[in-house]
């Protein structure tokens, strides 16, 4: 076999898996983040996979959900957080310790947070009526909510 000959043969079968991997499109990542565990959040996920689903989102069709516990090991979050940001995640979904965490780690993947504090006094929004930043999500306070939602009414 000529060396020519001999290139292009290992050229072109170097560049076999990468043909194949640009026909394949890359699913957007969903990063859920959580400091607790799976056993005890089974069904907060089970909710999140059925409203995805509703959304017309399904898990390994149009959308892959990535987990990562830090199985209540708070040191753990920053590099978890780091990981899903590398992914990188369309999106980051977490509770308030694992929200704070990915916040930290980047300023332009949307963070999705669960609380039941102020998120104002923990620091994962500027403040209720404005958020600012790359950070949203669902407050189950009702102490400050209540008179909000009566201004709001009004």
């Amino acid at each position: 076999m000529r060396r020519r000959d001999f290139i292009s043969l290992i050229g072109s079968a170097a560049s076999w898996p990468l043909g194949a991997r640009a026909q394949q499109s890359a699913l957007p990542v969903v990063g859920l983040l959580n400091s607790g565990t799976f056993a005890t959040n089974a069904k907060n996920v089970e909710a999140m996979r059925q409203g995805l689903k509703e959304s017309g989102f399904i898990d390994g069709q149009n959308v892959a959900i990535e987990f990562r516990w830090a199985e209540n090991q708070f040191d753990r979050l920053p590099a978890l957080a780091t990981d899903l940001v590398r992914k990188p995640a369309a999106v980051i979904v977490g509770n308030t310790p694992a929200a704070l965490s990915a916040k930290a780690v980047t300023a332009t993947i949307p963070i999705v947070f669960t609380t039941g504090s102020d998120p104002v006094r923990d620091g994962l929004v500027a403040s209720l009526n404005r958020p600012g930043g790359n950070v949203t999500g669902i407050v189950f306070i009702t102490e400050r909510l209540g008179a909000k939602r009566l201004e709001l009414l009004r």
